[in-house]
């Protein structure tokens, strides 16, 4: 049996999701209210690694619990422990054979960027800003050209450690909501920096530097120095990994059309 969590935070204040020797990191803060709860160490397996800066809406861990509790003492005890930047929102228990990371089959992220002349106040820890005006139309033209299975080799970071650089794109959508510009895009797994690493070369297309084309040459170019620059962290939050419906997980993280 695996006790599996949904975990929100703000990550302004960490150094990233991963545990660090040093540093304030949100495994690490987790763990720790984890194991005060537990009176022994234990340790937490994540859908997915984010960024310094960047935030989780439900990102999902897994662990094997060292000892019985029920699972109010878990939801509660562990939040009681938490920073106020970091909450456990639910709790499941499921089979040995449930894993956050592998068993996941998709993983969605949103990055939110104002757009407008003067600097964000209120949303300044959660949007990324950028003055100039910019087209969204054009950015959604040409994020049609990184739909389905493509070598991302020129959307991610020299240090991604990453084997194989190939991804599929399920879904990239550029929708403008006022003043806010969303880019919402759904893949099988993501690089390094993928994802800043997309938005920013669309923010060219945006403000009129680059034909919607250039993101298909860019793909088949597998260059990452000619691509665009890495969008800053504060604008991007990791929505939520998918799980086939097999494992009857919260509807946030269930895509009822996945295979197991």
């Amino acid at each position: 049996m695996r006790i599996v969590l949904g975990v929100e935070y703000d990550g302004t204040d960490f150094l990233g999701w991963q545990r660090l020797d040093r540093g304030r990191t949100v495994q690490g803060v987790l763990e720790q209210a984890l194991s005060f709860v537990a009176a022994q160490p234990v340790a937490v397996t994540c859908a997915g690694r984010t960024d310094a800066g960047v935030h989780g809406r439900c990102n999902v861990v897994h662990f094997e619990p060292p000892v019985e509790r029920a699972d109010r003492s878990w939801l509660l005890g562990t939040n009681s422990r938490l920073p106020d930047d970091v909450c456990v929102r639910w709790i499941q228990r499921l089979p040995g054979d449930f894993h956050a990371r592998f068993s996941a089959r998709a993983r969605r992220y949103r990055y939110t960027l104002l757009n407008r002349p003067v600097r964000p106040a209120l949303d300044a820890r959660y949007v990324a800003w950028l003055r100039e005006p910019l087209d969204a139309q054009r950015m959604q033209a040409a994020a049609r050209h990184l739909l389905g299975e493509h070598d991302f080799s020129a959307f991610r970071t020299v240090a991604c450690q990453a084997p194989n650089p190939v991804r599929t794109v399920h879904a990239l959508s550029v929708q403008r909501e006022g003043d806010y510009i969303n880019f919402d895009i759904q893949a099988n797994a993501f690089l390094h920096h993928m994802v800043r690493n997309i938005v920013g070369s669309l923010l060219l297309v945006g403000q009129g530097v680059q034909a919607p084309e250039w993101l298909g040459e860019l793909l088949r170019g597998r260059d990452r120095t000619v691509a665009g620059p890495t969008a800053p962290s504060q604008g991007l939050t990791f929505i939520a990994p998918l799980y086939p419906a097999q494992w009857q997980l919260p509807a946030e993280v269930t895509g009822a059309d996945l295979q197991p």
